[in-house]
């Protein structure tokens, strides 16, 4: 089958990916590990789909880097939480206040609660290299 040079560029396009590197900086304790995840739509947002892309990383020099190989061109945002004490979970106080460190992409931060995916997208368009502060 003859394609275009037009259709040719289209397919390579829709087929691009690309690579993100998460940093997480700001680290005070080098115990447990940092969990990352990277969403792509804001339904999906702070939830745990199949769909999730995550990331168990270990801290080295009081920061943590994952990571993330694939991704299609697109908005995405970012949460972590440093698991402290090991045990898998993220700990909280009372209302699900964290007790553990955390933090999201854009270093955004919520009113009474989480972020929106609003305030933590960023576009992916090419290979990226993001640092986020722990709170």
């Amino acid at each position: 089958m003859l394609t275009t040079k037009a259709q040719e560029e289209e397919e390579e396009e829709e087929e691009e990916t690309f690579d993100l590197t998460i940093e997480v900086t700001g680290i005070k304790k080098t115990t447990g590990k940092v969990f990352i995840a990277v969403y792509d739509k804001k339904e999906n947002f702070l939830k745990d789909t199949e769909k999730l892309l995550r990331k168990k990383v270990i801290i080295e020099n009081k920061k943590a880097v994952a990571q993330f190989k694939g991704l299609k061109k697109g908005e995405y945002a970012v949460s972590f939480f440093h698991d402290e004490n090991d045990n898998n979970k993220m700990d909280t106080k009372i209302f699900g206040i964290p007790k553990e460190p955390y933090g999201f992409s854009n270093n955004a931060t919520g009113v009474m609660g989480p972020p929106k995916f609003e305030d933590a997208k960023f576009l992916v368009d090419s290979n990226k290299t993001i640092q986020i502060k722990v709170n």
